[in-house]
This record gives C-alpha cells, sequence and structure tokens, in this order.
C-alpha cells in the first residue's frame, strides 16, 4: 500500500532526522507553543515574531506533518484507488489522480488488484488504511465488499457501465467508440470485420455489445464475428492464433484494448500476416502501446483526464456531504489513425 507525501524534507544541520516544531523553537529562542501558534496561522503573535518563526521554519525546511495533522482532525483525505498494474490506461488514470487529487487537498492510496489479490482483499486494506472514498475498477464479478463499503464512504465505479445504487459510475462511451472504428473500417472497404473480446467482466461484455451494435447499423449484421479474449497480451495473441488457423482471414480486425491488440500483432507478424496490407487492426484506449514505432496502432481515444475529473468531482461533493442522486457519467471518446488500417484487400 502506498501513500502520497508531502515531499522531501531537510534535516537539521547535523542531525539524521526530520526538522521538528521544537528545532524551530530553539532555533528563534521562543517557546514550542508561540510557534505552533504561526504555524497553524493562529491569532495572538505579534508581526515581529510571526515573520521571525516563519522566516527560521524556511531556513530549516520545516513542513507540518499533514497526515499526523489530519488524524487529529478525525480526516485522512485519502482516496483509496483499486485498479491493475498491467492496464496501461488504469496505471495513467492513478498518475493523473495523483496530481488533480493534491490540488483538492486529498492524497492517494493505491490499491493494486489483479489475479493474486481480489477486490475483497483489496478494499478491506484500503478501508485499514482509513480511505475517505474508493475509486474502483472493474471489480471482480459478484464481489459485496463494494457495496459493504459504501456504507462507510463513497464509492465511483470506473470503466464500466453500472446502475449499482449504492455508488457513482464514470464509464467510457463504448457505443461511440465501437461504432467510430466500425465506419472507419468501412468506409476503406471492410465488410468481414471481426472482433477480439467480450470476456474480462462487465467492460469486456459491454464493448462486445457495442461492436454488435455498430455492425448493425453499418448493415452488417451478417459478418458478425466475435473471437472470445480477455484484454492482456495473451488473450489477444491467442485470438491471433485462432484466426490464422480458419480457411481464410477477416479483412480486419477490432479489439477490445490495447493490450490484446499488441498481442494479435505479434502472433500476426510471426505468421506472415501483413498489417493492414492483409488484415487491418485497431485497438482501444489508446495507450502508449498504440504509438509506439513498431506497429503504429491505429485506436479508439480514451479521455483520461475527462474521467479523472469526473471521478473527483463526484469524490469531492461526496465527502462533502452532498447527497444527491447517483451520477451517471459517459466520457466521450474520440479516434486516432495511425498506421494499422488501411484499404482492404479486395477493395
Amino acid at each position: 500500500m502506498t501513500t502520497e507525501t508531502d515531499g522531501p524534507e531537510r534535516r537539521p544541520h547535523g542531525t539524521g532526522r526530520l526538522p521538528t516544531m521544537r528545532d524551530v523553537a530553539e532555533h528563534v529562542g521562543m517557546s514550542r507553543q508561540l510557534v505552533s501558534l504561526v504555524l497553524r496561522g493562529a491569532p495572538g503573535p505579534s508581526a515581529e515574531s510571526r515573520e521571525r518563526i516563519l522566516a527560521a521554519a524556511a531556513e530549516l525546511g520545516y513542513r507540518p506533518h499533514t497526515s499526523a495533522r489530519l488524524l487529529r482532525e478525525g480526516r485522512t483525505r485519502l482516496i483509496g484507488a483499486v485498479f491493475s498494474m498491467r492496464n496501461p490506461f488504469q496505471v495513467r488514470f492513478v498518475e493523473r489522480l495523483f496530481a488533480r487529487a493534491a490540488e483538492q487537498g486529498f492524497g492517494v492510496a493505491l490499491g493494486p488488484a489483479g489475479a493474486d489479490r481480489s477486490t475483497d482483499e483489496v478494499v478491506a486494506d484500503l478501508l485499514g488504511e482509513r480511505v475517505e472514498a474508493l475509486v474502483v475498477f472493474n471489480p471482480d464479478p459478484g464481489t459485496t465488499a463494494l457495496e459493504d463499503a459504501s456504507r462507510l464512504v463513497p464509492v465511483v465505479l470506473l470503466g464500466e457501465w453500472t446502475d449499482a445504487p449504492y455508488a457513482d459510475n464514470v464509464h467510457v462511451d463504448e457505443a461511440g467508440g465501437l461504432r467510430a472504428a466500425v465506419e472507419h473500417l468501412v468506409g476503406l472497404g471492410h465488410r468481414r470485420i471481426a472482433y477480439v473480446g467480450g470476456e474480462d467482466g462487465l467492460v469486456g461484455r459491454d464493448r462486445a455489445t457495442a461492436y454488435l451494435g455498430a455492425m448493425a447499423a453499418c448493415g452488417l449484421d451478417d459478418e458478425v464475428d466475435v473471437v472470445p479474449s480477455g484484454f492482456s497480451e495473451e488473450g489477444g495473441a491467442a485470438a491471433a492464433r485462432s484466426l490464422v488457423a480458419r480457411e481464410s482471414l477477416p479483412t480486419a480486425v477490432v479489439c477490445c484494448g490495447d493490450q490484446c491488440a499488441t498481442g494479435l500483432l505479434a502472433v500476426f507478424a510471426q505468421q506472415g500476416v501483413e498489417v493492414p496490407g492483409r488484415v487491418s487492426v485497431v485497438g482501444f484506449d489508446d495507450s502508449y502501446l498504440a504509438s509506439l514505432s513498431y506497429h503504429r496502432l491505429t485506436s479508439v481515444h480514451q479521455d483520461v483526464e475527462a474521467t479523472v475529473d469526473a471521478a473527483l468531482s463526484a469524490v469531492v461533493d461526496r465527502t462533502d456531504g452532498d447527497g444527491g442522486a447517483r451520477r451517471r457519467v459517459a466520457t466521450p471518446t474520440g479516434f486516432v489513425v495511425r498506421e494499422s488500417t488501411g484499404p482492404a484487400a479486395s477493395a
């Protein structure tokens, strides 16, 4: 478990410890009580005393112990973030959350989840850190830990659409993103457009459903082709091997995420399947993986800033006592065309 800190502090000269309020008091020859009043901004001390104490604190590099102060006040101002360290979008979200939360006076406690750490375990650990809110990506199916936690702290569910009555929800516009991907490929002459995904919880299901809707909107119901896969590189690689084993390949593949697309592209390269000459490939997320020079992946763009802002807005309002209706926020998508898509081979 990792929490945000107030940054590095200087040690008093000749010691190996951080400067304390007592050090400031000894440095200026005043009482600790007077120094405490000045550093808390309390009324009483003279202007001269205030100036000398603040100058000494700056010289020594003294900074107040925020965590101790908050605990005395019965607060931690910590947001617990449950996410996968293997998911580039989720990692980028947490990086931005640190910066944006600090602007609102919050820190962030990290709760990495995965095959070895369940949602229940991570949530229990974060509640033990006395977090004041939880922001959670893709919880384990069937978990009751978040509903239980919502009786103690506000909960914001991220990534997947949900109407859970105990949580606010911020999710990407899956339908808009998949529609843009399919329409882009249709514009290049593709009709045999496969989809790799559909597994790994509600997000996998939602994106596969969005693909079906996009194909239907383009009059391609008869061309629907879903290859089951999760979001990992391994899932994409397995899907690619199953495609290569067929008598004929689709002319385009839309993947549920950039990681999945990366695994698929690796197998295509090993098997001599030219991209985009023989098969065009589209990812989802527009993570750093999409812009790597060796495959330059066309991808649906997720707006990490919009996701952070919506989640943080819900947290701040709820911790300030907002008891209004639950929020359901769909963040918009974009579409970034790179080098992995081109005209259909038969076009």
